[in-house]
């Protein structure tokens, strides 16, 4: 293995196990919020036992705020972010559409296996689904929230280019 690969090698891996870190700790806050609501605990009653996917989206979204900022202080800080708001309308808009992969595996254990026990709605949301939709976050992330430095200054020459060639 070349140096360079090495590098590269290195690098996406430290990334992963910082993407897998953030993801980890949201993944946790989610799993509690989610059953707590769905399927209640020893201090509050299931609210939303009939609405888990109204409830995985409420979870979720609280564990999104919670991933963005640990990608964007620790898993990716030395990468440049995209857009003025500082990458974050690209990795809502990433989370919200990657979220959609765990919703459809939990309707599908709901809706079409009928099962709307805790490990059922567990391991379709947040196993199968987690995995899938993990898997698809950290490819879209990588490639357009988080670029590496020398892929952010080129597009900034591309659109710099582009905007001259069109004032002249």
């Amino acid at each position: 293995m070349g140096r360079s690969l090495q590098g590269l090698v290195r690098e996406v891996a430290a990334e992963v196990a910082k993407f897998l870190t953030v993801g980890g700790v949201a993944t946790g806050v989610s799993v509690v919020i989610f059953n707590a609501l769905v399927h209640g605990d020893w201090a509050l009653p299931a609210t939303m036992n009939h609405w888990p996917l109204p409830a995985y989206v409420i979870a979720n979204t609280v564990g999104m705020l919670v991933s963005y900022r640990g990608s964007r202080s620790w898993a990716f800080r030395h990468r440049e972010v995209v857009g003025r708001a500082g990458g974050r309308v690209a990795f809502f808009v990433i989370n919200t559409a990657s979220m959609a992969i765990p919703l459809l595996c939990l309707a599908f254990s709901r809706y079409v296996l009928h099962r709307d026990d805790p490990v059922a709605d567990n391991v379709a949301a947040n196993g199968v689904g987690l995995v899938l939709g993990t898997a698809a976050r950290f490819w879209a992330f990588r490639r357009f929230v988080f670029v590496h430095p020398q892929v952010a200054q080129a597009r900034q020459r591309r659109l710099a280019e582009a905007r001259s060639q069109r004032v002249a």
